[in-house]
């Protein structure tokens, strides 16, 4: 499983797969729920890059 942690890893891994966001877009999409994510002990965040992988391909989809 590849994994990053943190919002500012998410977005720097999201620009190298030119699919660019800031860091307060994903903080509303994680308020609202709506990027897959999981909140360990601390309010350390996770990000599955798998699953991160398919939401980005489903929002591709969903825009055209």
């Amino acid at each position: 499983m590849r994994k990053v942690t943190g919002v500012k890893g998410l977005a720097e891994y999201l620009v190298s797969v030119n699919y660019p966001m800031n860091e307060e877009e994903i903080n509303q999409l994680i308020i609202k729920k709506n990027i897959p994510h999981q909140r360990l002990m601390n309010n350390i965040l996770v990000f599955n890059l798998d699953y991160i992988d398919w939401w980005i391909d489903n929002r591709k989809v969903t825009q055209m």
